[in-house]
């Protein structure tokens, strides 16, 4: 009995320590992954008509780890930020044929068209080119003992896969990509209605005059870009879980789109004031557009470039533009604040 319970003991010890190990290692690589980070980079972002933007200079994605925690499955953490591999054959996109576009799981960025994917017979989905060069970015690997060409994402750092010189022309390139890191929009499907995320100060004032917005299907207010799962309205008031406030806002796109809404969201509050809107003050009340579908990024941007060069503002637009992330409806007493308790006029378009 006691030669079992030392053979336990001593097993037990083992998988502590390769459990302390394994930590270190991810720790280590999470930190690499890190140490990339900052700055602006050059991307081509993806068109209303599903084609490549000119080059634009947009900020690099930079999240804690708590923060990619939140927004990313353990898997997809796991691979794309500590370069981690999904088994082949069991991924989502390895087999997939649909015509459309793969983006980042992590910004929303578009990687790779499903034109340029091709059987490899690896069991990973691979494609013979990206979506656009300056999404992708390339970094020497010597993991496994041996020199190889990891890619990740540019703009967030996204752990993808690797780049091999034996794919098919033009290109003899074969870049083998894990399915968890990316998401898929297929192509020539327009959806009836679209959903964006904005974040203008108080939900109250927003809500109220976006109900009113020429092509408005729906509108709902909650909590979204922090830290922290199903916050409520006293934990973002701590300032401590890194929310906004936002307007849930679904659009029917025969009537509206993107661009439009976000003319109309430059109107309706002062983009250039950080982390406050008038008497508002906290993180809360940032001004920020979390986008849901890669083409609004591009319509959104264009917006702020264009409001940027006619110097409709005296000074410089701060707000976040970023994909959406895990969304908590706010309580019940703040949707349709104003139309419940009257009052109302703090967001009044310009």
């Amino acid at each position: 009995m006691m030669r079992h319970r030392q053979f336990w003991m001593g097993m037990g010890l083992i998988v502590g320590l390769a459990g302390w190990w394994f930590s270190g290692q991810v720790g280590a690589m999470s930190e690499k992954k890190d140490m990339k980070k900052g700055g602006v980079v050059q991307v081509r972002l993806m068109t209303q008509d599903g084609k490549a933007g000119p080059v634009r200079e947009v900020p690099q994605v930079v999240r804690s780890d708590k923060e990619w925690a939140v927004r990313l499955t353990v898997e997809q953490f796991r691979i794309g930020r500590t370069a981690g591999t999904e088994r082949a054959f069991c991924g989502a996109f390895h087999d997939h044929h649909a015509k459309g576009v793969y983006f980042c799981a992590g910004c929303g960025l578009p990687l790779f068209r499903a034109g340029d994917k091709f059987d490899s017979g690896t069991g990973w989905p691979s494609f013979f080119q990206p979506f656009a060069e300056e999404n992708i970015g390339e970094e020497t690997d010597q993991a496994l003992g041996m020199s190889r060409t990891e890619v990740h994402c540019n703009r967030c750092q996204m752990h993808l896969g690797h780049v091999f010189p034996d794919g098919p022309k033009p290109t003899g390139l074969r870049y083998c990509i894990n399915s968890a890191v990316l998401n898929f929009q297929e192509e020539g499907v327009v959806p009836e209605v679209a959903t964006i995320d904005l974040g203008a100060g108080c939900f109250w004032g927003v809500e109220e005059v976006f109900a009113k917005f020429p092509g408005t299907k729906s509108t709902e207010v909650g909590y979204e870009g922090g830290v922290t799962k199903n916050p409520t309205y006293r934990d973002v008031c701590g300032h401590g879980t890194g929310h906004a406030e936002v307007l849930r806002l679904v659009y029917e796109t025969k009537k509206t789109d993107a661009g439009k809404v976000a003319e109309y969201f430059f109107k309706i509050h002062d983009p250039t004031t950080l982390n406050r809107q008038g008497p508002d003050v906290g993180d809360q009340y940032r001004s920020a557009i979390y986008f849901t579908r890669p083409e609004q990024e591009s319509a959104v941007r264009e917006v702020i470039e264009r409001l940027t060069k006619e110097k409709k503002f005296s000074r410089a637009i701060v707000t976040q533009v970023d994909l959406a992330s895990p969304y908590t409806r706010a309580e019940e007493y703040h949707q349709k604040y104003f139309e419940k308790n009257g009052g109302g006029g703090c967001h009044i378009p310009q």
